[in-house]
């Protein structure tokens, strides 16, 4: 099986021993305690399962800043992005030596780890502006991800940290909600060698699935790993839990046994397009992936990105060694009227643009919420259904 990312074995941060995970809580009750922010909580949830090995916890700010800047902490480490826990105000903790950190996404806000304090910086203007930047490619605050960035506070507050819980997506998603450490155990028990990752964070049409079937042909795999993103996303995306619905019946109808699994993770989505789709695929080799499917626009929003610059970053940012997992380069699939079924445009150079069904979101969810499906050459008859459902309970 494929190693993780610079490391022999995964590194899940969560506390698996219950007694120390006891000793852990009633510790907690007796820490200064701080609010964290929505992405601080997803991040703890990903150490916790094992996603960003080989992280202890929080970056420091001259990681972050690294990381930010080309990608390397400052021991030479790889990781594409930062991952800090910025917070609003130090009341309460100033000075400790160890904090409880409190979930905002779950009722009571219960504390969903605690971090040995190692430093607290205050981070400049300039030094978020320089991370916003380098990320997200743009300081536009119309920009999702980079108005959550720059709302999370300017104190940075470093050091590892260990998870007691995996916040409300164990609850939630109990059949979805899954550990890098549990997908590697489930590869390995069905025996997979060559496996395929396919990230999503809306339900998949039939051009999604067709996109799966033939980049597990081509690159002759064993297994997908349909890794649904369960965290926060930007208003208007459809709920995970009718995704999770419609992804479900796509697979059990129209995939062989023991070809695909569905999956999911908590994480709050960067919109951050070319660095996000490193990042991504840094952790979908950290669960056990080979190949990873990356397509036109992969995790973009708006027109920040051109439609290929989350495949070209891999040929010109990231280094070589980096990772191991293999990238399918995809274009936008779609259904030939020609050739009476789905083609990546890009290996159909006779084709114009009405040669395929074409459908936008705007008219699919207003098909939709008119409880009409779309065409079959677009959307599994099923799927349609489920979503039909959803828009019209809106």
């Amino acid at each position: 099986m494929i190693s993780p990312v610079g490391s022999d074995s995964l590194k899940p941060l969560f506390v698996y021993d219950k007694t120390r995970r006891d000793e852990l809580i009633e510790e907690a009750s007796r820490l200064p305690s701080v609010e964290i922010s929505s992405a601080a909580a997803a991040n703890a949830v990903m150490m916790g399962g094992g996603y960003f090995t080989p992280l202890e916890g929080y970056m420091n700010l001259a990681d972050g800043m690294g990381c930010a800047e080309n990608m390397h902490m400052t021991d030479g480490r790889f990781f594409p992005v930062p991952i800090l826990n910025l917070v609003e105000s130090l009341d309460g903790i100033e000075g400790a030596g160890r904090v409880a950190l409190r979930d905002p996404n779950v009722d009571g806000k219960p504390v969903i780890a605690i971090q040995q304090v190692d430093t607290i910086e205050k981070v400049s203007a300039e030094q978020m502006e320089v991370m916003t930047r380098e990320v997200y490619r743009t300081q536009d605050l119309e920009h999702p991800g980079v108005a959550a960035f720059n709302g999370h506070g300017r104190y940075a507050i470093s050091g590892p940290i260990e998870v007691l819980n995996f916040s409300y997506f164990e609850t939630d998603f109990p059949d979805t909600f899954r550990t890098a450490v549990e997908i590697r155990g489930e590869i390995e028990r069905r025996g997979w060698q060559r496996v395929v990752a396919f990230q999503t964070r809306n339900p998949m049409h039939l051009a999604h699935e067709e996109l799966c079937h033939m980049a597990m042909d081509r690159l002759h795999c064993d297994g997908l790993v349909i890794h649904m993103l369960l965290g926060k996303l930007k208003p208007g995306d459809i709920p995970a839990d009718v995704r999770d619905n419609a992804i479900r019946t796509m697979v059990k109808l129209y995939f062989p046994e023991n070809s695909a699994i569905v999956t999911g993770y908590g994480f709050d989505m960067l919109y951050a397009g070319p660095r996000e789709a490193v990042l991504h695929a840094y952790f979908r080799q950290n669960m056990g992936a080979t190949h990873f499917i990356i397509g036109r626009d992969h995790a973009g929003v708006g027109d920040y990105y051109g439609a290929f610059d989350a495949q070209t970053i891999f040929d010109t940012e990231v280094p070589e060694d980096a990772l191991e997992i293999e990238i399918f380069r995809a274009d936008h699939t779609a259904w030939s009227k020609k050739l009476n079924r789905v083609v990546m445009m890009n290996e159909a150079p006779d084709h114009t643009k009405d040669d395929f069904v074409l459908l936008s979101g705007t008219k699919v969810r207003e098909m939709l919420s008119h409880g009409i499906a779309p065409p079959k050459e677009f959307s599994r008859p099923e799927v349609a259904e489920i979503l039909i459902k959803y828009y019209q309970s809106l």
